[in-house]
This record gives C-alpha cells, sequence and structure tokens, in this order.
C-alpha cells in the first residue's frame, strides 16, 4: 500500500501543496507553523537539520507515499534517539487531509517499526498524542502500541501548552 524513504530537495513542491491543502488538519494537532513553513528555504534547512540527525544517529524521517500512484500522502520519524542504557526513540507522524483513515499510516509506522527494531537494534519507541485525537490514538493501538500514562502540559501545540496521553511499543512486543 505504501512505501517510506527520507526527504529529497526534488520533494518540496509537493510536500508544501499536501501541508498547505491539509493546513486546516493538521494545525490543531501540530506545533504552531512559521510563517515561511512552507517555503523552499525552509524545506532546505529542514533538509539540513534532518541529513545531520542521521549523521549523528539522532532522528530519521521519511516521507510516505502510495505504493500505486507514487503520490506523497503523509510523514513520519523517529527523533530525540537515545542509546546507551535506553536504546529508544520518539515516533511522529502526520498525514495529508486527503489520504487520512485509509491505512498510509499505520502502513508507514509498520515499516518505520521495522527499521526502528531491526535496522538501528532500539528497544523501546514511544509516541504521544492529545487525548482527543482519537485516529491517532486508534493508529498507535493496531499496530501495536500500549497506553502507558497521561503526560500534563506536555507539548505546546498550536500555540498552547497541551496534555498527552503517552504510549510505546518494546521490540519484544513488535510482531511486524
Amino acid at each position: 500500500m505504501c512505501y517510506i524513504r527520507p526527504p529529497l530537495p526534488r520533494d518540496w513542491r509537493e510536500w508544501a501543496d499536501l501541508r498547505a491543502d491539509s493546513r486546516a488538519f493538521l494545525t490543531p494537532w501540530e506545533p504552531t507553523w512559521p510563517a515561511d513553513a512552507l517555503t523552499r528555504a525552509a524545506f532546505g534547512r529542514r533538509l539540513r537539520r534532518q541529513a545531520q540527525e542521521w549523521r549523528d544517529d539522532q532522528g530519521y524521517s521519511f516521507l510516505v507515499y502510495d505504493r500505486a500512484t507514487d503520490r506523497l500522502v503523509g510523514g513520519l520519524g523517529l527523533t530525540n534517539l537515545r542509546r546507551g542504557v535506553a536504546q529508544m526513540a520518539t515516533l511522529g507522524y502526520w498525514v495529508g487531509q486527503p489520504y487520512a483513515r485509509n491505512g498510509y499510516m499505520s502502513g508507514a509506522t509498520r515499516l518505520v517499526l521495522d527499521f526502528a527494531f531491526g535496522q538501528l537494534g532500539l528497544h523501546r519507541v514511544e509516541a504521544a498524542c492529545l487525548p482527543t485525537n482519537a485516529p491517532s490514538r486508534g493508529l498507535l493501538e493496531k499496530v501495536g502500541f500500549t497506553h502507558e500514562g497521561y503526560a500534563r502540559g506536555y507539548l505546546r501545540i498550536d500555540g498552547v501548552w497541551r496534555d498527552h496521553v503517552l504510549y510505546a511499543i518494546l521490540r519484544e512486543e513488535w510482531r511486524g
């Protein structure tokens, strides 16, 4: 159904168009977008930061594509990678409004968990979402994450410090 790959400079226009078309759908769940969020320059800065994170083994970002059409449908990544005794990272994701609730993100999440537990050798992947984001909670539960708790004022979303529900999956729980 889908495949994932790291973003490339040539992806800017399709990425910016999908994010712009989905802005009202995405902004209630995301940090406030800077004024230049969708510009080519901002995308270039994002790619340089992500490339540095890959080199430093601190984070891994991917775009998600429909396998049949090669159309961009969203993005996801592993951030805040911690090695040593932790061996864990945080999963984040977004999907363009036209593609929501069609299985793309659950497929992409399975691919990134294969990468996390296989190639990266992680022990744990965490995720957090707003308590009111039923589709996101459903996605995490569908792919095997366990609800672990509630964090008050966890992230600043759409300009406001918001509570989040916390989820995680361990390598031994992953059934790929």
